[in-house]
């Protein structure tokens, strides 16, 4: 016996072994379950997370990407203002100094003039054919200034024509790459030109399965006994071919001169029963359908609200579902194995408190039948002693009745027999007289 202090009121009381056992195993019940619910919601928020972060590092890849084509093409268009500003800049040096040596042949002309005055004495024939001369000779030059002026306005002319064509050209040649990769958001990459959805995926998986795949396997669905099927199964084992996670692919491509349009959601609840038909764990649906899709070209996008464990997603986001997939089970597997051994040991330990309740039933049965049988006996003494009390007191009485006889015996004599007797009276009387007479 143990004894217990009740932490409430104080009080000490007694406890059998057994019923202290039965009370330690069930706070430890209850600690054992509240552990197990907390790593679960641990396990669930860590899977959350890991989606959330995943997705978030493919919108800043996609923001990236697009910052760094704006930036080539501001990088283009500075370059294109510098260009300009080099040109402008240079027809204006020339223009200045064009001016300059204008003025200073004028300031020469105005010089010679003055010269001219001052030497009135030299002859007007000298004088105006110095003066013819040194028209001619300005005359000359500025003429010549004047096609090497409009000369060079020409070349620039004709550079800044080039370098508008060849800064056009790139600008054009950068937003046919910039609309190319708005397309790859949609559509698949150029790789995939002239080869199906299918065979795409089936190549990228391929090409990645001896390095990231060793233990996994991606094959066609071709099982159709139960009406339908999807079109690739991806299974990942662990070495101990225990089976991590199993993906259920549709992959749904879109022509593109095609007037009927589909849409995603029109697959998601035949997919769904492909993937319980065939025991998957997850969904994905490979799209191309809505190209102009916010939603869709966004990422990953999980429709988990719609259907149970379902993702649509654009082809190049194939593989990253598969590793985000894969990593997450694999987390997961962890606390489902420590949950298998928890549940194995708690199975142990059920069998035996269910082998120790079927001895205590046996023997509570045998105990049961010795006591009513120990009860049986027990009203049979009760019983042989009762008769046995009848029998003592009938021969309690005989023995007073006897006692009786012997003390009415015991008084009897000869006298008390004859008395009112006269004729054995005299026969005892004859008798004693014949003793006395053979005396």
């Amino acid at each position: 016996m143990k004894d217990i202090k009740c932490p409430s009121c104080g009080k000490t009381f007694r406890i059998d072994p057994s019923s202290f056992e039965e009370i330690l195993l069930q706070i430890k019940d209850e600690e054992f379950n509240k552990q197990i619910k907390e790593r679960l919601i641990l396990a669930e928020e860590d899977n959350k997370k890991a989606l959330e972060i995943l997705k978030r590092e493919l919108k800043i890849q996609l923001i990236e990407q697009n910052r760094i084509k704006e930036s080539e093409i501001q990088t283009l268009e500075s370059k294109l203002k510098i260009a300009e500003e080099k040109k402008t800049n240079a027809l204006n040096d020339l223009k200045n100094q064009a001016t300059n040596k204008i003025n200073l042949l004028n300031n020469e002309l105005i010089k010679l003039k003055d010269e001219i005055k001052n030497q009135s004495l030299i002859s007007e024939l000298s004088l105006k054919n110095k003066i013819g001369e040194a028209v001619n000779n300005l005359e000359k030059e500025n003429s010549s200034l004047t096609n090497s002026i409009e000369k060079m306005k020409l070349e620039h002319s004709i550079n800044e024509k080039l370098i508008e064509e060849k800064f056009k050209s790139k600008i054009s040649e950068r937003d046919l790459t910039i609309q190319e990769l708005r397309e790859m958001k949609s559509r698949l990459s150029t790789k995939m030109i002239g080869e199906t959805l299918e065979i795409h995926c089936e190549t990228q998986f391929n090409l990645n399965r001896a390095s990231a795949f060793k233990n996994s396997y991606f094959e066609k669905d071709n099982d159709a006994t139960s009406g339908s099927k999807g079109d690739y199964i991806f299974r990942e084992f662990d070495e101990n071919k225990t089976e991590v996670v199993s993906i259920m692919f549709e992959m749904k491509n879109e022509s593109l001169n095609g007037t009927n349009k589909r849409k995603n959601e029109d697959f998601l609840k035949e997919l769904d029963k492909d993937r319980r038909q065939k025991s998957c764990e997850y969904a994905v649906l490979v799209s191309l359908l809505e190209p102009d899709s916010e939603l869709y070209n966004a990422g990953i996008v999980d429709v988990s609200h719609r259907f149970p464990k379902m993702y649509v997603i654009r082809p190049q986001f194939f593989l990253p579902i598969i590793s985000l997939l894969r990593n997450a089970s694999m987390e997961s597997l962890k606390y489902k194995s420590q949950i298998d051994l928890m549940k194995r040991e708690n199975f142990d330990i059920t069998n035996f408190e269910s082998t120790l309740e079927q001895f205590k039933n046996a023997v509570g049965k045998n105990v049961s039948l010795a006591q009513d049988r120990f009860n049986d006996a027990i009203s049979e003494i009760d019983k042989s002693i009762t008769h046995l009390q009848k029998t003592k007191e009938a021969l309690v009485l005989s023995k007073k009745h006897l006692l009786s006889a012997d003390s009415k015996s015991q008084d009897l004599t000869v006298k008390k027999l004859t008395r009112n007797n006269p004729t054995m009276k005299k026969k005892f009387n004859d008798l004693n007289n014949f003793e006395d007479e053979v005396a």
